[in-house]
């Protein structure tokens, strides 16, 4: 037993090579494929195409974040009782490959009614996006124990991040608009995303590998549920952090939500949509590529509140000259 347990350290202090690295962060490529869809896009092709009312579609997306709260705390709870040959986490990117893609595709097949929409957004939402992205996110710390080697893992994952986001919100309303602007459009475009979406997480399960077995985690895993959810309601750093994380996921939301309407109602046109995605994503990749010395100098949570009270007065300077695409762009 000890001998078992001396190889599960070895495994895991071994370095991860750059191949692994850029197949873990090809899986959030393809994660990022349809956050870009539910984030942004969606809701306008449920309004300005399928013709469905504002108010229902807003109730749908509000009942939609209380069910995608549960799916999160039922999502972890299943990973715990789940075990496979292929890992903890990377299993359920091998096993959520296909309904992703069929979900995202579903999503624009719609009559425009409110059941279907309800279903298909939570089914791909809720259910299938959060067993794939919740698990994936895991992975990092599964694939080595060496801190370095580690932090190198995550600054792959967090600068390819936003390119899957990045090609969907830039390409898609001029692609869609070149097609005819309907719904086969719409369809045929989420099909290709889909397809490569699924080929880049199949990259993702492939490429990588779960070596470390946490000893401590699996004996908190064999602890109550209520007992493990009242330990974290006594931890002030997790609810430090769900707080800061529940203020940018609802920033995130309506900033996404309301850039298809802005662009087309303010600025003049639904391809400056792709303009703003194009000045937010390709600044981000390369400030995380750039990130770690600052991190190193100032620390994670300064850089937090520094970044946190630069987009509150960015916010704030729109107002001056709220229909200008460049100024907009750029600030």
């Amino acid at each position: 037993m000890k001998q078992a347990t001396r190889t599960i350290s070895d495994r895991g202090n071994v370095k991860t090579s750059l191949f692994e690295k850029i197949s873990y962060g090809m899986g959030d490529v393809a994660c990022n494929v349809v956050f870009a869809l539910t984030s942004g896009l969606v809701t306008y092709f449920y309004t300005n195409v399928m013709s469905v009312s504002a108010g229902l579609v807003g109730m749908i997306m509000l009942l939609s974040r209380f069910f995608d709260g549960f799916s999160d705390l039922a999502i972890g709870v299943i990973m715990d009782k789940v075990h496979s040959k292929h890992g903890r986490g990377r299993a359920w990117v091998l096993w959520m490959t296909i309904p992703y893609g069929v979900t995202a595709v579903a999503l624009f097949c719609l009559p425009p009614q409110a059941l279907y929409i309800f279903v298909t957004y939570n089914l791909c939402t809720t259910v299938v996006y959060t067993a794939l992205n919740l698990p994936y996110a895991t992975m990092a710390p599964l694939m080595t124990r060496d801190e370095n080697d580690l932090a190198k893992i995550n600054l792959f994952r967090m600068s390819m991040s936003p390119i899957g986001n990045l090609i969907v919100s830039a390409v898609t309303l001029p692609l869609i608009n070149r097609m005819g602007g309907d719904q086969a459009a719409w369809i045929k475009v989420t099909l290709v995303y889909a397809v490569v979406a699924m080929i880049l997480l199949l990259w993702c399960f492939f490429g990588t590998k779960e070596r470390v077995n946490f000893q401590a985690a699996s004996k908190a895993e064999s602890l109550p549920l209520s007992q493990r959810i009242k330990a974290l309601g006594k931890n002030k750093y997790f609810l430090i952090m769900m707080g800061a994380t529940l203020t940018l996921a609802i920033y995130q939301t309506l900033n996404g939500t309301v850039a298809t309407y802005y662009s087309q109602y303010v600025l003049g046109h639904n391809e400056f949509y792709s303009v703003l995605n194009l000045a937010e994503n390709i600044p981000q990749v390369i400030v995380i590529m750039i990130l770690a010395p600052f991190i190193k100098k100032f620390g994670k949570r300064n850089l937090v509140l520094a970044g946190a009270v630069v987009t509150m007065a960015a916010q704030l300077t729109l107002l001056a000259v709220p229909a200008n695409p460049t100024f907009v762009a750029v600030i």
